[in-house]
């Protein structure tokens, strides 16, 4: 077994990229504060659109894959069983997929929705419909899209790395591009723009996940102040980089499972004490209301939406899972090994998605009906910030100090296992798509990664780390796109994909064959 060593080159760009940034922010806060907001405004006006296509590309080609011809090829040899249990699977997919995002924005996206509705659709806040558009957003946001996207990348770095013999690395998916040939330069600037997109786009994450255990120890001991958030990012990001050296077979998986069974726990909880049978309603609703509305949602861009709101909720939020897409799906990729596409796709997308379904309407539909009831009021958490929502709404039910503990260190360990899961890719990104980096390079991204989140943090709060985030993904959409060209061009060349009995050819079988020989992917 071969270890690839690290992309000097690579690596020395990204960090000096990286290190810039983090002192910009750390000495020039004013400038890098307008600096964003001037280019983001640029970004919204001239480019929106392409985020709403974009995203709707890859719902569209997910959903092909997965009940067309090339459904039943498997990512690896035809007689490759799956690596992970489904548990340990989901488990992992969605931890590093988007469990801070849910922790964060589960009661604070339907809340503020219902309070202040999209304003070009003319709709009453705190009524009925806005109630309906709420949930609706929510879903649109949070379920098929997103996965969709990680699937679309997962699924490409997967195929390319088990079926095709190559390492996982971001760049190795664009090769059916360049005629089946590497080529060098343009893959370091494939995986330096992958490896910059996932920084920024964990560095968010992170941010968010400080701000929200910040708050909830503010409410458990009183304790509060942008000390406590440097203190909170500190001691996590010490955690995660631990866990992250002993790999995805433990720390990552272990995490994982770990949070699955909390939130299960939490979620319980609240739909338990909270408004049981307003939930059991809500579920069916705003499913139903969130596939007839999908369309009409899909398509909207700043033509007859504003252009405002637009890139705070929409394309914040499609800017923010296509940054994570390298990361994500070179993690989904890497625990996938031996299931079919169609197994692959049909995991991504619908699970995931369905779980979300069932958090937003225990958690975000209970903050509705308690707003809309007269039981609770709202308008004090949104005004204080999207941290300040869920906490807000423990505090409407039994058991709150117990819940809010709950939630406080789900949030952590969803920092840890994101974090953890981001610094491995990093890693395998600048070692030629190692599966196993050097723990000292994952050690270094981990620091910087914790770096970036604490400078953003610092310099302008949930705002800057939103404008950093799309920033980043503008031109890595284009570099999305063509991985959905190359995904495509060279499953049509599969055996697996033809009619009849499946058979490499023999280039393939050799690849196969030297990868699973072990020489060079690990």
């Amino acid at each position: 077994m071969r270890t690839r060593k690290p992309d000097i080159p690579l690596v020395t760009v990204a960090v000096g990229l990286l290190l810039a940034v983090v002192l910009w922010g750390a000495f020039f806060t004013d400038s890098l504060n307008s600096t964003g907001a001037g280019a983001l405004a640029w970004v919204l006006a001239d480019f929106g659109w392409l985020f709403v296509v974009a995203a709707d590309l890859f719902l569209i080609l997910a959903v092909v894959l997965a009940f067309g011809r090339f459904g039943g090829i498997r990512l690896g040899k035809d007689d490759d069983t799956p690596e992970f249990s489904n548990l340990a699977w989901i488990a992992m997919m969605f931890s590093a997929g988007m469990g801070i995002g849910l922790m964060f924005y589960g009661v604070a996206e339907p809340i503020t929705h219902l309070l202040r509705p999209p304003p070009s659709l003319g709709i009453t806040p705190d009524s009925a419909q806005a109630a309906r558009t709420a949930m609706e957003y929510s879903l649109f946001h949070w379920t098929l899209h997103p996965w969709a996207i990680y699937a679309i990348t997962g699924l490409a770095l997967a195929y390319s790395t088990f079926r095709m013999g190559r390492g996982n690395q971001f760049s190795a998916a664009f090769t059916p591009l360049f005629g089946g040939r590497p080529r060098p330069y343009v893959g370091r600037a494939l995986d330096l723009l992958a490896v910059l997109a996932t920084v920024f786009g964990t560095a968010t994450s992170l941010g968010l996940g400080a701000l929200q255990v910040e708050y909830g120890l503010n409410e458990l001991f009183g304790f509060s102040g942008r000390r406590l958030e440097v203190i909170v990012i500190i001691v996590l990001t010490a955690a995660f980089i631990v866990s992250a050296a002993t790999g995805v077979h433990r720390g990552v998986q272990w995490l994982s499972t770990a949070n699955i069974y909390l939130a299960a726990v939490l979620a319980l909880l609240i739909f338990a004490f909270g408004p049981t049978v307003a939930v059991l309603d809500l579920i069916p609703a705003s499913i139903g209301g969130y596939l007839n509305d999908l369309i009409p949602m899909a398509s909207r861009t700043g033509a007859f939406v504003d252009k405002r709101w637009l890139g705070a909720w929409t394309i914040f939020y499609w800017a923010w899972w296509m940054s994570w897409a390298p990361f994500v799906g070179a993690f989904i990729a890497r625990i996938s090994r031996g299931r079919t596409i169609r197994e692959f796709v049909i995991g991504v997308l619908l699970v995931p998605s369905g779980v979300s379904v069932l958090w937003f309407a225990v958690s975000g539909g209970s903050a509705v009906w308690l707003q809309r009831t007269g039981r609770a009021d709202f308008t004090g958490s949104v005004a204080k910030g999207p941290e300040a929502a869920m906490f807000t709404l423990l505090g409407q039910l039994p058991l709150t100090t117990l819940t809010t503990v709950i939630t406080v260190v789900l949030v952590a360990l969803y920092f840890v296992s994101g974090a953890d899961a981001a610094s491995l890719v990093l890693g395998s990104l600048c070692s030629g798509g190692s599966l196993h980096p050097s723990r000292l390079l994952v050690t270094m991204w981990g620091v910087l990664v914790g770096a970036i989140a604490l400078v953003l943090l610092l310099a302008g709060g949930l705002e800057g780390l939103q404008q950093a985030t799309i920033l980043v993904a503008l031109p890595f959409v284009v570099v999305m796109l063509l991985l959905c060209v190359a995904l495509v061009k060279e499953l049509r060349q599969d055996p697996g994909g033809r009619p009849g009995p499946r058979a490499h050819p023999a280039g393939l079988s050799g690849a196969i064959r030297r990868v699973y020989g072990g020489d060079d992917t690990e």
